[in-house]
Order: structure tokens, then C-alpha cells, then sequence
């Protein structure tokens, strides 16, 4: 029997032909790939099933042909690249979020995250690593992040870089990843941990040498994107804003906020432009349901009746004037330095140690702002966030509406509150502790 069981799986492990598949890439005589048919082709790569020459192949023709920038090619394959990474409890995750309530404004208490492509070729400092560790003081933040692929630091490279005592990545999994909210407001997702079949295809990709799907593919694949209630996505090219933004309308996403610096940045840029693409939700009128409800999931019981809301797409431009910071020249928050030093920043940072006017600190607080914004939490009209809040909300509103402003307040208050730092050391522990 035992034999038998490992010949079975020697047998399922065989590479699958997907030639049909390239000719239609290659040649469009053969007929139009579709975009359910690409994103089976890139399924079967987690699962060891493509030869190497035909992976390799995939990942050109998908390059080459510009479908890797289809926004229905992208969202159908990251939903098989979710499909195939390591299941979390979906039940126990949503019950551990329902207990913390941490809702305020329009923030319903769920999950954020705040994530870039990379591939910028700037090597500024872990602005979006930073920016969630203070954005968790206030909101519930599942951060899914790697090792550096053309940086110098990574968001995990940073991580493991920080002293006196550095979290262990590795320890947070799908298996307790609900527990790691029932008491703390950060998690860091490290990819490798939750998307193994992803070794299958490093060394193809390290030795085709150019950016193939997978480089957008990643802030799409977070492992709890089925509770995610908020996020900002990061492109490092203005072109790629639209179509990554109808990608995460696609899959299901109502609160995104997807931002391209005019330096083709993918964070918001501290130096001045940054154009960006926001999905927005509101009542649809023709709704028929009830309104209110404590499910997040309620709706009528009708698959044709209208839906609960709508969600729509906004485009519009930042500059840091309307987070009430000046600008800074990228100069000022460049290079990035390698992770013991960029651990170095952010440890000072959380400590409140650097000035108030840091070049460092603005870029981090603009980009912290955006995501209380886009999460709800400024929409609330009262501010009880602890010691040292003084409950003076800014109302005043930006561009798309958002109180930018007051998004700087709450960041701010959670670093000189110290409640970053608080939340980093409980993520610390409780890593320490699994």
C-alpha cells in the first residue's frame, strides 16, 4: 500500500502539456487565450505540474503579448494564486475580528493592508512596512510581504533586522493567524510561509531575468484577502494604476486605494505628484435589503435583486500639501539603506526620536494617512484614541474627498503616543511565543 500511495503521487506530480495554451499566446489563428484558460495554465505552476521550458514560456508569451496587464488575466490569477496558498480558518478569523470591534467612522473593523509592487528602482526606505506598523495602532493590519527581489531591503529583511530582539517571521501561519489578532493589531504575513508552490518557479524566474506577472501578482495574493477590508497598493509604473485597480474591483475588493508616485514611485511620493485610483463603495438606491445589519455579509435572498452597494472607480492626484506636510525631495529619503540601517530608522522612528519636521517621517506619515483614509476611520467625527489625543478632529477634505489631514493627526498620535511601538512589541511576542 505504501509503495503504491508513493507511485500515485509520482504519477501526479507529471508535468501537464499546456501547448494549446502557448500556440494561442504565440500564434491568435489558433484562437483567443482566454482569460480563465491563462489563469488555469499559471495554476498548474504551484503545483510542480509545467516543465520548465513551458513555465518559462508561459511567463514570456503572457510578458511579451501584454496579457500579463489584462486587468481580468490578473485577477483570475490571483485568485488561483490564493487558491493554492496555505488556507486560513476563514470562520475563526472572521469571529477574532468580530470580537476586537474596532470599528470607527466608516471602518468596519476588519483587516488592512498596505503593500507595493517593488521594482521602482528607487531603494527608498521601507516606507510601506513602516507605515502599517503605525496604521495597526488604530486598525487591524495583516501586512503579506517577502525578502528584497531588486531592493536592498525588504519588508522582512527589515523585520529580522531589528534589535534588541527581532520577530520571527516564519512563525505566524495560517494556522494561527487568528490568534495572532486576538490580543495584537499587526501581523506580518512572510509569503514563503503561506505560498510554497512559489519555489517552483524562483529559478525561472531569476534566470529569465526580466519582470514577468508575478511582480503585480503578489499585493493581490494575500492570504486573507477574503477579509480584508481596506488596502493601498503601490505600482511602480503610472500604467499599470488602472488596470490594477479594475483587477481589485474584480476580485471583490470595495475599499482599495491604488497610488503611483509621479517619480514612478509605488508608494504616495513625498516630493510632490502622485496619481492615484481609489475604489469607493455607497448605497446602491435600488437596493431593496435591510440596511443595517451586524453580518458583513448580509444581503436579500434574490441572486437578481440589485446589490447592497456599488462600487466605483476614482481617479485623482495627491501631493503632499494636502496631508498638510512640504514637499521633500527624494534625495532626502534616498538610498535605501540596507535593512540593519533601515531597522535602525524605524526603530527611532517608533520611539519618536526623530524630529517632528524628518524628511523620513513625513514620507511614512502621508502614506500611514492614506490608509486610516481609506480604511474609514477619518470619517468619524469624534477622536478617542488614547492619551494625548486631543479630540480636535480635522474635518477639512482633499482631493476624492478623503481628510488627508486628519489621517497625519491619527498617525502622528500613534507615534508619539507610543502606540506604534506597542503594537510592533506585541507582534514581536507573540511570534516569539508560537
Amino acid at each position: 500500500m505504501a509503495r503504491m500511495a508513493v507511485e500515485g503521487r509520482m504519477a501526479n506530480s507529471q508535468p501537464i502539456s499546456i501547448t494549446p495554451l502557448l500556440q494561442k499566446l504565440l500564434d491568435p489563428s489558433h484562437g483567443s487565450a482566454t482569460p480563465t484558460e491563462i489563469a488555469a495554465g499559471l495554476a498548474l505552476i504551484f503545483e510542480n505540474r509545467l516543465s520548465t521550458a513551458q513555465c518559462a514560456s508561459l511567463l514570456t508569451l503572457l510578458q511579451s503579448t501584454g496579457r500579463a496587464a489584462d486587468p481580468e488575466v490578473v485577477a483570475k490569477c490571483a485568485t488561483q494564486m490564493r487558491n493554492a496558498c496555505a488556507q486560513v480558518d476563514r470562520q475563526a478569523l472572521r469571529a477574532v475580528i468580530r470580537k476586537r470591534s474596532r470599528k470607527a467612522g466608516s471602518y468596519a473593523g476588519g483587516l488592512c493592508d498596505l503593500v507595493g509592487t517593488g521594482g521602482d528602482g528607487h531603494s527608498t526606505f521601507n516606507v510601506s512596512t513602516t507605515a502599517s506598523i503605525i496604521a495597526s495602532s488604530l486598525l487591524l493590519v495583516c501586512k503579506h510581504g517577502a525578502k528584497s527581489a531588486s531592493s536592498k531591503s525588504g519588508a522582512a529583511d527589515m523585520l529580522q533586522a531589528i534589535e534588541p530582539e527581532a520577530p520571527i517571521i516564519e512563525a505566524v501561519t495560517a494556522k494561527n493567524l487568528p490568534r495572532a489578532f486576538e490580543n495584537g493589531n499587526y501581523a506580518f504575513m512572510f509569503s514563503p510561509i503561506f505560498h510554497p508552490g512559489m519555489r517552483h518557479v524562483a529559478p525561472i524566474r531569476k534566470d529569465l531575468g526580466f519582470r514577468t506577472i508575478f511582480n503585480i501578482l503578489g499585493p493581490l495574493a494575500n492570504p486573507a484577502d477574503h477579509v480584508i477590508e481596506a488596502r493601498v497598493c503601490g505600482v511602480a509604473h503610472k500604467g499599470l494604476g488602472r488596470m490594477y485597480v479594475e483587477a481589485l474591483k474584480m476580485n471583490g475588493a470595495k475599499k482599495s486605494l491604488v497610488v503611483c508616485g509621479a517619480e514612478n514611485l509605488d508608494e504616495i511620493s513625498c516630493a510632490g505628484k502622485t496619481f492615484c485610483w481609489r475604489l469607493k463603495e455607497r448605497e446602491n438606491p435600488e437596493f431593496r435589503g435591510p440596511m443595517s445589519q451586524e453580518d458583513e455579509d448580509y444581503t436579500t435572498s434574490d441572486d437578481d435583486a440589485p446589490p447592497r452597494t456599488l462600487v466605483e472607480i476614482e481617479e485623482f492626484q495627491l501631493e503632499p500639501e494636502d496631508f498638510g506636510l512640504p514637499a521633500h525631495p527624494l534625495s532626502e529619503v534616498l538610498p535605501g539603506q540596507m535593512s540593519s540601517e533601515n531597522a535602525r530608522i524605524l526603530m527611532k522612528l517608533l520611539k519618536n526620536e526623530l524630529p517632528p519636521d524628518d524628511p523620513v517621517l513625513h514620507f511614512v506619515l502621508i502614506n500611514t494617512a492614506a490608509l486610516l483614509v481609506v480604511s474609514g476611520l477619518c470619517d468619524a467625527n469624534t477622536s478617542q484614541m488614547g492619551e494625548g489625543d486631543s479630540g480636535a478632529v480635522i474635518t477639512e477634505t482633499g482631493p476624492s474627498g478623503g481628510r488627508w489631514k486628519e489621517g497625519v493627526r491619527r498617525a502622528r498620535w500613534a507615534v508619539e503616543s507610543g502606540a506604534a511601538m506597542k503594537s510592533l512589541e506585541e507582534y514581536i511576542d507573540f511570534t516569539k511565543s508560537s
